[in-house]
């Protein structure tokens, strides 16, 4: 069924959470349809909140905050209703204009996660996403590789990155589709050439193998969500400082051969409690802190076993969004 356009105010400015001085950064993530954007949500909470297969990914924007297991609806005419997280795949998309989603996931202590619906998805207007921009502070944008920085993807940046005044980041997903290292770097410098440097940094990463990594770093590290998790939470600590520091791509993530996808096991990032405030880190083996171009603290996200919670990981990795 055709996703129906309902005319009302701007939801930037009748669904934006309160304003507050110094508020938490707001991270959207983009891309085209089944590029990996709610599949990468779920590896940043450490549960799966969203829906990931194909058929089930055609929600409105999902805006995600830390606080108690709850969702609730926020109607096109402005109205909220409370929904079930295990219902968000059926919520009626002709009269929903937001998800409001709060989850008590470390991650969300630092930032809020906007998950976005598809740029290109033909029963899904672009007006639906483009209200929620004003809203936005930085964006991670979604590519798939096998297919990587299409035509669509390239004009809608255009128009998007004007809007934006933080840095912005590209994820290569699905990098474990490209099977030898040569194809894995002539991609990579492709997307590296044709962005143009318009993000701030480019990272090739196979989701599908970050979240069977569980305790695995060898594995963690080889998907290339090391070196974006680390990046990302750098960048989230160091938000308010006017030169924060822009790690540069290292390009022989590119070359690395990806492991054969594994069981899925419930873990979650550990960034050691750390809150948008600036609290001090838990020093932890894993949790490395120095100094970093004189802008403040790095980190290097530990990975542990998830306390029990109704909603799961699901049981096999899936190519949805």
């Amino acid at each position: 069924m055709t996703y129906q356009t309902v005319q009302h105010a701007p939801a930037s400015a009748a669904l934006s959470p309160a304003a507050a001085p110094a508020r938490k950064p707001r991270l959207a993530l983009m891309g085209e349809f089944s590029a990996g954007k709610s599949t990468l949500t779920n590896l940043l909470v450490g549960q799966q909140p969203l829906p990931t297969r194909v058929t089930a990914t055609r929600l409105p924007p999902v805006w995600i905050s830390h606080g108690a297991e709850a969702a609730r609806l926020t109607g096109t005419d402005g109205s909220e209703t409370p929904v079930r997280l295990e219902d968000l795949d059926d919520v009626p998309l002709e009269t929903t204009a937001l998800i409001r989603l709060t989850l008590p996931a470390e991650a969300l202590e630092l930032c809020d996660l906007i998950d976005m619906p598809g740029i290109s998805d033909p029963n899904m207007p672009a007006s639906v996403w483009q209200n929620l921009l004003p809203e936005v502070d930085s964006v991670i944008w979604c590519t798939h590789a096998t297919q990587a920085w299409r035509q669509s993807e390239a004009a809608a940046w255009e128009e998007i990155s004007a809007r934006l005044d933080a840095p912005s980041t590209l994820l290569i997903t699905h990098f474990d589709k490209l099977k030898t290292p040569r194809d894995r770097d002539r991609v990579l410098r492709r997307v590296q050439k044709e962005t143009g440097g318009g993000f701030n940094a480019v990272f090739p990463l196979s989701l599908s193998q970050a979240l069977a990594a569980g305790e695995d770093m060898e594995a963690w590290k080889t998907s290339g969500a090391d070196g974006f998790i680390e990046y990302l939470v750098d960048l989230l600590l160091n938000w308010s400082q006017p030169d924060r520091p822009r790690p540069p791509l290292q390009p022989a993530a590119a070359t690395q051969a990806l492991q054969p996808e594994q069981q899925l096991r419930a873990d979650v990032l550990d960034i050691g409690g750390l809150r948008d405030s600036g609290a001090q880190m838990d020093p932890q083996p894993q949790l490395q802190a120095a100094a970093a171009g004189g802008g403040g603290p790095r980190v290097m996200p530990r990975r542990v076993p998830a306390p029990s919670r109704r909603s799961q990981r699901p049981e096999t990795p899936s190519d949805g969004d």
